[in-house]
């Protein structure tokens, strides 16, 4: 059996993970109402596990970016703990 495509006919991916979230969010509202009808719930949920399932995809990419950005010169993930920015950066 083949894979079906994960966006419905018409529908694209939001621009971004924050985007995508906020989908799911609605969508999780509108299944929660208990307006939807048995069949609009199903295309609901089917919605929101392709749009989960992006956001997932975003955080893994995501994931991978930080880990090469992080890592030494021969692979060792020699991690540096987070400093916040002070008042005098970005000033120059």
């Amino acid at each position: 059996m083949a894979e079906q495509d994960t966006q419905p006919r018409g529908e694209t991916a939001p621009a971004d993970f924050a985007a995508t979230i906020e989908r799911l969010e609605a969508l999780v509202e509108r299944l929660e109402s208990g307006e939807l009808s048995l069949e609009g719930s199903l295309s609901a949920f089917e919605q929101g596990v392709r749009l989960t399932r992006e956001a997932q995809r975003r955080l893994d990419e995501a994931e991978l970016r930080v880990r090469s950005l992080t890592e030494g010169n021969e692979g060792s993930g020699d991690l540096q703990a987070f400093a916040p920015p002070t008042e005098h950066d970005g000033e120059g």
